[in-house]
Formats: C-alpha cells, structure tokens, sequence
C-alpha cells in the first residue's frame, strides 16, 4: 500500500512538474513574446557596437597622441626659431589668383573633426 502510494505521489508531482515546463515553453514561443526577445537581442548588440565603436575612438586618440610625442608636435615653441614659412603659392603651386585666400597653415584650424559622431 505504501509502495502504491509513493508511485502515485512522484508521478502526480511529475505530471506537474512536465505541465508547468511545456506551459513557460508555451508562452516563450507567443508572437509577443518572441518580439520583445528580438528587441532585448537588437538593443544588447547596439550597446555592444556603442562600446566598441567607443573603445576604438580612445584607442585611435591614444595613438594619435602618441604620435604627436614621437614626432614633437606637442613641443613647446621656441621663441629663437623662425615662424613658420608662408607662402603666396595657389592650390597648385603657381601664384595665387588674384582674390584668393591663400590659408597660411596646411590644415584647417576650425574644431571640426570628421571623427566625431554627428
């Protein structure tokens, strides 16, 4: 009698066990719910992409500064040295056209960087 009663009991409590597991699956698998596992997975990997686009901004800077110390362009200037040489010459070498602004550093001094997110 005993014997009977333990079976019954473990396999009641499997049944539920087995109907309680096929019932999470069940609504795991819902449209609603798939849509917002796809979302979460969307937005995880955009923070993922965010962290690394970012990881190599700093690294790119890093080396950039690197850079700047090996070649000494971070140096202070010395007030003995001549200025830097400017010339009158166009975009091609030849005279600049009358009207011209010849741009007296070969590189732009605004703050625009074309690395920055816009």
């Amino acid at each position: 009698m005993f014997r009977r009663a333990f079976w019954f009991t473990a396999g009641a409590a499997a049944g539920v066990w087995a109907t309680t597991k096929v019932n999470r699956k069940l609504k795991q698998l819902t449209p609603e719910s798939l849509a917002a596992q796809a979302a979460d997975k969307a937005i995880e990997t955009g923070h993922r992409l965010r962290d690394f686009a970012l990881d190599v901004r700093a690294g790119m800077l890093q080396r950039e500064a690197e850079l700047e110390d090996a070649l000494g362009l971070d140096a202070p200037v010395d007030p003995a040295l001549p200025g830097p040489r400017r010339t009158a010459l166009g975009p091609g070498g030849g005279p600049a056209a009358p009207g011209h602004h010849v741009h007296p550093h070969p590189y732009p001094t605004h703050p625009y960087n074309r690395n920055e997110d816009h």
